[in-house]
């Protein structure tokens, strides 16, 4: 048989090459998980599956004795860097999702007795982040006032800048830090709340506070109720077992990170109602429109007065008015001509009435005192503050509930409280028993619109005498 010419075999011997460097790369691009080729790499779709086919089908073309595994490894490493998956410069095929940046969480809480910076550097977060951290925020906080339970939340990259920081001091405050690519912001925010009517009815064995706490309510609503009937009844002395209460309020929510309705605390109280040996006493809010809203009797009476009862939100009196009182300090029997309101130290104090303050300073054993003189010869002391609100000097005027200063230790006191007084026409007169006249009446033109919400809320609240029980309307 004659043979080919030797320019045909050569011919013969680079397709055959050709072929055995498809199969490689075939091989390379199979195993990359990526199609054998693609459009523009080596031109026809077709004719490229056709020559995989053949390789498939046939093997080598290469006769045995002119096939070496040598080949194969010398073509493979060609054929792998020149088909990228993607060049850099090149579109993203449909469907290419980049993989995000990384980013390095790293969550706390404060202990007792703990910092921000101990409570970061427990974590393991280097000192250079937790200065850029504080300096930063030191614009809208003062870490200073951090307490224990205030939750952060630190997000970082991994070569360890941060990316943002959020600092809870409450269910619905925060301070957050964040990099906006340019420079670092800060801001406060605040999370938006959502009302829910709720109801909540109970019997009274020890005092109200521990009734509403003994049915999962929070103390803040306890504080409300009371102070609404401030004015008639004295819940650290008339409470008595037996006693019933009914309370319709609005609940307030908020949406935490998976979309979860988290209870923050009690709002307005709409509707209350107290009945035991002091009485029966309910109480119904109304706004006209325009005007500031307040609660109103059932017979348009106006509840508030002109005299509040307390000056702050108290957990207990920690001494009466007395006239024969022995000093827990001096040892000694003599009056005590006010009462003492035992709180947490910071708790604000407001002035119990509109007046002018006539003192603000230190007064001996009094502390730091506050002095606001009154209509018809009342004047009002509030001893023993940690300190002033600010801003505040004598000839100044204060309203009803205007905040003049914080419950504090100063002077001769043995606990954070304030010592509440009131003297009229310069005599000492026990504040409980101040008979203070009443705020304006529904206007006339206002009792139809009144007595229809009235008789709405009422009717809510319930007219029976019902088991301690709780339930959302």
């Amino acid at each position: 048989m004659l043979k080919p010419p030797s320019g045909m075999r050569s011919v013969r011997s680079a397709i055959d090459s050709l072929i055995g460097l498809i199969v490689v790369l075939s091989a390379a691009s199979a195993f990359a998980g990526e199609p054998a080729f693609s459009i523009g790499s080596l031109g026809d779709t077709g004719v490229v599956a056709d020559l995989n086919r053949r390789v498939v089908s046939h093997g080598p073309a290469l006769p045995p004795e002119e096939s070496s595994s040598s080949t194969v490894a010398e073509y493979a490493p060609v054929a792998i860097e020149s088909l990228p998956l993607r060049s850099a410069n090149s579109a993203e095929p449909t469907g290419w999702s980049a993989t995000p940046p990384l980013t390095v969480v790293t969550k706390g809480t404060l202990n007792e007795g703990e910092s921000l910076s101990v409570s970061l550097r427990r974590q393991g977060i280097t000192s250079a982040t937790i200065h850029l951290v504080a300096s930063e925020l030191s614009r809208i906080y003062d870490f200073r006032h951090a307490r224990p339970g205030d939750r952060y939340r630190l997000a970082q990259d991994p070569q360890g800048m941060v990316l943002d920081f959020r600092y809870v001091v409450s269910p619905e405050k925060s301070f957050v830090l964040h990099w906006d690519g340019d420079q670092y912001q800060v801001s406060a925010e605040s999370a938006p709340l959502q009302a829910q009517l709720s109801k909540v009815t109970g019997t009274v064995n020890s005092s109200l506070y521990e009734a509403l706490v003994d049915l999962g309510e929070k103390i803040q609503l306890a504080n409300d109720f009371a102070e609404i009937f401030a004015w008639d009844i004295d819940f650290s002395r008339n409470v008595r077992p037996g006693d019933d209460f009914q309370i319709l309020f609005e609940r307030l929510y908020r949406t935490d990170e998976d979309g979860q309705q988290i209870y923050v605390k009690p709002g307005r109280i709409l509707a209350a109602r107290y009945r035991g040996g002091v009485g029966e006493y309910e109480a119904v809010y109304f706004a006209a429109e325009g005007s500031e809203g307040g609660y109103y009797r059932p017979d348009g009476e106006a509840i508030e007065r002109a005299f509040l009862k307390a000056p702050l939100e108290f957990s207990r009196i920690s001494s009466s008015f007395s006239l024969a009182r022995r000093h827990p300090i001096l040892k000694v029997v003599r009056p005590h001509r006010g009462i003492d309101y035992a709180a947490r130290p910071g708790t604000p104090v407001w002035s119990v009435a509109d007046g002018t303050i006539i003192f603000r300073g230190r007064a001996g054993a009094s502390g730091n005192l506050v002095k606001v003189k009154h209509r018809n010869g009342y004047v009002s002391y509030y001893a023993h503050l940690s300190r002033f609100e600010s801003g505040l000097k004598v000839g100044d005027k204060v309203s009803q509930k205007q905040l003049i200063g914080y419950v504090g230790q100063t002077g001769l006191a043995t606990g954070p409280h304030v010592c509440f007084r009131v003297q009229q026409n310069g005599r000492y007169v026990n504040p409980l028993d101040i008979s203070s006249p009443a705020g304006d009446p529904i206007d006339g033109t206002r009792w139809a619109e009144f007595s229809s919400r009235r008789d709405r809320l009422l009717s809510h609240l319930g007219v029976s005498q019902l088991l301690a029980a709780e339930e959302a309307l």
